[in-house]
């Protein structure tokens, strides 16, 4: 089995709706999300021979990805109330709604089906919120 392995990190804030603690308050994170992609063969011809997939594509792809959620206010949808969604986005806010709650859990599956989409053959996505704390989804079933 062969693997790569590369990171991208990006600034965003989210909040926890329905959560009791501080995390139901808006907060930043500096997230890293670290992407391992692995197969069983190499390519076998053209330009990539010799690899699984070619490095700079795998990480343009991943930082196009987190890019994308760079600077921005990540909610669950339908989480701020009309008012003050709207509010915010005509001053100007970069706002991403998910239908999910934007926990690491749920970023580090969000990135895996986002890269496999795409064509990577994704093995594992590891979401840090903070240097020591991470989520890792490696998209096998129980």
């Amino acid at each position: 089995m062969y693997t790569l392995r590369t990171e991208s990190e990006f600034d965003s804030a989210h909040f926890l709706f329905g959560y009791e603690g501080k995390c139901s308050n808006i907060h930043g994170h500096r997230w890293k999300v670290v992407a391992e992609v692995s197969a069983d063969k190499l390519v076998e011809d053209g330009q990539e021979r010799g690899m699984l997939v070619d490095f700079k594509t795998f990480k343009d792809i991943l930082k196009e990805e987190t890019e994308s959620m760079d600077h921005a206010l990540i909610i669950e949808r339908d989480t701020l109330g009309d008012t003050l969604y709207s509010m915010l986005c005509d001053k100007g806010f970069k706002i991403i709604s998910l239908d999910f709650r934007p926990t690491a859990e749920n970023l580090s599956k969000f990135f895996y089906d986002r890269l496999a989409e795409r064509g990577l053959p994704v093995k594992e996505i590891h979401v840090y919120e903070t240097p020591n704390n991470c989520a890792i989804y490696n998209g096998q079933e129980e």
